[in-house]
């Protein structure tokens, strides 16, 4: 049986609010899990979901949420580089900047 099938996910349809959420939801589950390859796992979660979330919020033009994308990847940066991922941190902190 293909558990996949069961529930479609609406992730396509997330409204940019709901995909910032989502992606704190993985990120603070990836602050707190002991396993790395667990937490690096949420953080590529985190980071689709703010892509969603910053592509959809470019249509809305909401300066809010734009702004909580960015807070959000600097913590991303943050959990990035104490697990040694420098580069990748670097990456979301740029992403952060360009946001404002």
């Amino acid at each position: 049986m293909v558990f996949s099938s069961i529930v479609s996910s609406p992730r396509g349809t997330l409204s940019p609010q709901q995909a910032l959420k989502l992606a704190n939801v993985y990120l603070g589950s990836a602050f707190t899990v002991d396993d790395t390859d667990l937490a690096l796992v949420l953080c590529h979660d985190t980071e689709m979901s703010l892509t969603q979330a910053r592509k959809a919020v470019r249509r809305a033009e909401d300066q809010y949420v734009i702004n909580e994308i960015a807070t959000t990847y600097v913590h991303l940066s943050s959990l990035l580089d104490r697990q040694g991922r420098r580069n990748e941190a670097k990456a979301s902190y740029k992403k952060a900047g360009k946001l404002g």
